[in-house]
């Protein structure tokens, strides 16, 4: 990988600051936040505007959860449905954050479900003038939209998706897609021409601790390698590739299911999901090999 490809936990190489850049209601406008991760709101973009930020040397980035969508069939209507899909899920955070405005295809959106914009004077400068500088999201899993009724649903990040027959799944249902990865980096890229970040990106899995008091988790190795590989592949196909972090680096309570025995991490934690235990930290065979990773850049991915 590039040189310049930050391959580790905490945005190896990266001299940027990524701030929570939020969606459609905390960029100033109003509307009903679903996606984005707030945290940028009027105040801090008149503090940008005044020019007494902090970090006005820094870059800032926006990120979601990107949910990459397939169409289900090559049926027109289904075509359709994912474009829709498409933007409504996933595009219309990214559009109004990279282009300081809001999308033209949310106004049909808008009126259809009642949504009416409380603008108020300076909010379009504000939008105009406080654009990121790179994209950031969060990528697990890949789904397929159809007009179909009845289509098999699976679960995913955040959501219920429709199942791809043409993929496996994690314990958890969470369909595993690493060429989804680079659809997603090479969509994102082309869209819009900035660099991308890959925030979050990690299978959660049971792990057993052997008598000895190692964990083997070739699957996790699996999983990652994968995901790496793809990303190799988006940077030869032009993508300007600048970070990845895996999630999570260490066992913790899985947001979602709510358990800790869905893990993520390269190191295992002793705790139940009751919050029984000693909460000891084990070194999983994945540590070793994402050490491996992150030492090489990302170019050794033998297990």
């Amino acid at each position: 990988m590039p040189d310049d490809i930050g391959c580790g936990c905490a945005g190896i190489g990266m001299e940027k600051c990524v701030k929570n850049v939020g969606d459609g209601e905390a960029v100033a406008a109003g509307a009903e936040r679903k996606n984005g991760c707030s945290g940028y709101n009027r105040s801090d973009a008149e503090e940008f505007e005044r020019g007494t930020a902090p970090i006005l040397s820094s870059k800032i980035g926006g990120m979601i959860a990107r949910f990459t969508t397939y169409p289900a069939t090559c049926k027109p209507d289904d075509v359709m449905q994912m474009i829709l899909d498409d933007q409504y899920s996933n595009w219309f955070y990214l559009d109004v954050m990279t282009r300081g405005k809001y999308p033209a295809y949310m106004e049909r959106y808008f009126e259809q479900q009642g949504i009416r914009i409380d603008w108020q004077p300076g909010d379009a400068e504000i939008l105009k003038n406080n654009s990121i500088d790179f994209v950031a999201f969060s990528y697990y899993f890949s789904q397929v939209s159809t007009t179909e009724q009845g289509w098999e649903k699976t679960s995913g990040n955040l959501i219920m998706a429709n199942k791809n027959p043409y993929l496996e799944t994690s314990e958890w249902g969470w369909q595993k897609d690493p060429v989804g990865l680079r659809v997603t980096l090479n969509q994102v890229y082309d869209r819009y021409q900035l660099p991308v970040f890959i925030a979050e990106n990690g299978l959660g899995a049971v792990d057993k601790v052997e008598a000895d008091g190692s964990i083997h988790d070739p699957y996790r190795i699996d999983y990652i390698k994968a995901h790496v590989e793809q990303m190799k592949e988006a940077v030869k196909d032009g993508v300007e590739l600048i970070g990845y972090t895996m999630w999570g680096f260490i066992d913790l309570v899985s947001c979602g299911s709510m358990e800790m025995s869905k893990r993520y991490g390269v190191i295992y934690v002793d705790q139940d999901d009751a919050g029984h235990g000693t909460l000891a930290r084990s070194r999983k065979d994945s540590f070793y090999w994402y050490q491996k990773c992150i030492a090489t850049n990302g170019e050794d991915l033998e297990g």
